[in-house]
Formats: structure tokens, sequence, C-alpha cells
């Protein structure tokens, strides 16, 4: 060999060498990942402890005729006041969009140990909702959206318009998202002990923890946060699916409302949107339900249902009860008209509430489920209604009574009275804030 190839042989020999040693360093790095992910997968399940478990099923109400129907098409807006949305319109994967941040994919995958099984802490028909810990500790729920049928960009974009500058004590706050490619997600604060429907349908042994006292806490509370969607912002916003699932609870029973997939904003010049129809079964308002027209009254309807849900412990629709208790609202009608108003009570309360305070939040219930629309009062007023004590209700059930002794589906809460008209005009909107 000549003296000319014995640098050219070196080279190729170092060349190889170090080809060898990178090809070696990759194949350990390989291993390591893939042995990782293993053992992130296998960490045990969440579990949240003292929180009675319930079904994740969600049933949804399906559009009649989705042609007449068809939704619109919502833009994502940015900027401006928060009680205003400005007609700037930015990518959704603009890391900044002026109320919340950006994540990474990898960010959120760390924070939920790569999706992992036992951090879901609940389902839906178009999303997975984990919890996650983000890299400064702080806990988060973390909705990761479906993409069936187009489904994960549409919800993102109703969810960040409705509530992405929204501040409120009573409303889930979204503090950021994720856009990457196709995946879609929404990160939340994360509310520690359950939803509503946990503790009303739940195994909580022979007593509930939800005294009356607490209830009407709840009650009060989501009525707040609805109220501050329908008249504290401008174009309102209404929920179109509340339902005791939707309804978080923290360590002291405050009320956060959730889930603003279904969400659609009505101007001011505006009565009422045509849209289809979406929901969940024994909630939804019956005008919208068969006509697809929504407004706020809707929301006050599907909180009437819950309020009822509230007092009883029965589910709306109950297909393991009689045949004359299966429909929550027609049993709770009935149940009124017959003078059996304390038979109304979910067993569970061990220390009945007062007979007064009881008649006071029933009549709330008729008046939000009243099928002449108008006649349903809005948020505001039943937040007056439910933290008065001077409601007026003496002669009330009464002549429900009179009237209808066996109420007909919709009769009983038309012909209910209603509270002076002055009380409606002077609620303050300091008292939903």
């Amino acid at each position: 060999m000549t003296e000319s190839a014995r640098p050219s042989v070196s080279l190729k020999l170092v060349v190889l060498v170090v080809i060898l040693v990178v090809s070696a360093l990759l194949i350990l790095l390989l291993i390591f990942f893939l042995c990782f992910r293993k053992t992130r997968n296998l960490v045990a399940k969440h579990s949240s402890g003292s929180i009675p478990l319930v079904s994740k099923e969600i049933t949804m109400v399906k559009a009649s005729d989705p042609k007449k129907m068809e939704e619109a098409e919502v833009k994502v807006e940015i900027g401006g006041a928060q009680h205003h949305r400005s007609s700037e319109l930015v990518s959704v994967e603009d890391p900044d969009i002026g109320w919340g941040r950006w994540y990474t994919i990898w960010e959120v995958e760390l924070a939920t140990r790569g999706f992992a099984e036992g951090n879901v802490i609940g389902e839906g028909g178009y999303a997975v909702v984990y919890r996650g810990v983000l890299h400064d500790a702080s806990v988060v729920a973390v909705k990761n959206l479906l993409n069936n049928k187009g489904q994960a960009e549409k919800e993102f974009k109703v969810e960040v318009e409705a509530i992405g500058k929204v501040r409120h004590k009573n409303l889930v706050r979204l503090v950021g998202y994720c856009a990457e490619g196709a995946r879609r997600m929404l990160v939340y604060e994360y509310v520690d002990n359950g939803n509503l429907e946990q503790w009303l349908h739940g195994d909580v042994g022979p007593v509930s923890p939800l005294t009356w006292d607490i209830r009407m806490r709840i009650a009060i509370g989501t009525a707040k946060g609805l109220a501050y969607l329908h008249e504290g912002l401008e174009p309102k916003v209404v929920h179109r699916d509340i339902k005791s699932s939707n309804i978080l609870l923290d360590k002291n029973w405050n009320a956060k409302v959730s889930d603003f997939g279904l969400a659609k904003l009505l101007g001011s010049e505006k009565s009422h949107v045509t849209t289809r129809v979406m929901g969940t079964f024994g909630y939804v308002a019956p005008e919208y339900a068969s006509s697809g027209m929504l407004n706020e009254r809707s929301d006050v309807y599907s909180f009437g249902v819950l309020l009822m849900e509230i007092i009883t412990g029965r589910s709306p629709i109950d297909y393991s009860r009689p045949p004359g208790e299966m429909n929550l609202v027609d049993w709770f009608k009935a149940m009124v008209a017959s003078r059996r108003s304390e038979e109304l009570v979910d067993p569970l309360i061990e220390i009945p509430p007062p007979p007064r305070s009881l008649k006071r939040v029933l009549l709330i219930c008729l008046r939000c489920i009243d099928m002449d629309v108008v006649k349903r009062p809005k948020m505001g007023q039943i937040i007056h209604m439910l933290e008065t004590d001077d409601f007026p209700f003496r002669s009330e059930l009464r002549s429900v009574r009179e009237k209808d002794p066996v109420p007909s589906h919709a009769d009983v809460s038309i012909k209910v009275p209603y509270p002076p008209t002055k009380h409606a005009e002077t609620v303050e909107k300091s008292r939903w804030r």
C-alpha cells in the first residue's frame, strides 16, 4: 500500500467508527424512550378518592333535519375588552392570543402522562378530559377534542370564542390551548371535587353530604354563572347544555359552569337564533326541541330541570322508575298539584328544608319550565328569588291545586302567579358578579 493511500484508509476508518458510535447512541436513545413511555402508561390510575362515580355516558339530542337547521360557522375573534368581541381574526396556532397561553403538544403530553387512561376524569361524545400537572406543578384539566368529521375544530372555535376572555367565579376558567396539526385541546383550571351529577346520583351512602343549604348554594352559584353569560356579555352566550354533569364543584361546594362546546352567541339585536337541536335529553326546552329556535330562555328551562334534580335527587329521565315517574318534569308537576310537595325532597337529605324555603324553590322551578317562553324569568331574577325571603308564595300553590288538581303536561306552570315586576326591575347586576 502506498503512503498516499494510507491517509485515505485512516479517514475511512474514522468515519466508520463515528457512524457506528452515532448509530449505537441513537439505538440507546430509542430504547430509553420506549421504556419511558411504557413506564408512564403503567402508572396507577388517578383516583379522586371520595368522589362518587357515575356513568360517563352522555345522550345527545340529534338534529331532526340538518338541512333546514345548519349551524353557522363560528369565527374565533381575539382582542378587545372583556365584554366585547373585536373583529380582528387570528390563527388558532398564534402562540399569543391575548388571554391565555399556547401549550405545545409536548407540554400537554408530559402533563397528562402521555394521555394515560388513568388520568381520564371525564368523557363525552366529542372529547376526553384528562387531569394534568404542568411543569410549574399547577393542576389543570385538559380537554382533548375528538376530530369526528371536523367536530374538533368547530368545538375549539366555539369554546374559545364563548369563554376565552371571560372571568367569573362561577364559570370554569379557560387558561390556554393547544393547536398543532389536526389536534385541538383546551386547557382549563382543575376543579377538585367532581361534578354535581356524581354527588347527586353516585354512591354517597345513606346520607348525602349535600345538605339543603349546600344544594341551594350550588343552585345560586350556577344561576350567577348563567346570569353573567346572559346579561353581562355582549354578545350574550347561550350555553345550550346545562345539566348536572356540567356543574363542577370545588371543596367548598362552589359551583362552576363548564363545557361550552355547544354554546351559541346571540347579539342584542336578535331575539333568537335558529340552529340544529343539540343538548342532553331531559334538559332541552320543548320549544327548542320542536323548532330549533334558541335563546337564553332555553337555558332557563334547563336550569329549572336542574333545580328539580337538585331538590329531588332524581335524574330528568329515569326508565327504571314506574311509568308515572320516569319523566321528572311531569312527576314534579303532578306532586305539586296533589299537595305532596314534601315528598319531592331527596330522601338522602338528613334534615328536611323549612317549608317556606321549599315552597319558594318549587315555585321557581315551575316558573323556569313555563311553556310560555316569555313568562320564564331571567337568570338575574332567579338569583333574586333564590336569595330573598320575601318572595310571595302563600296563595300560589293553592291556585295551582284549585284550578288544575290533575295537571296536564303544559298547564301547571302557566297558572302560577308571578312576583311583582318591581322585584325584577330592581335586581342589581352586582348580585351575580
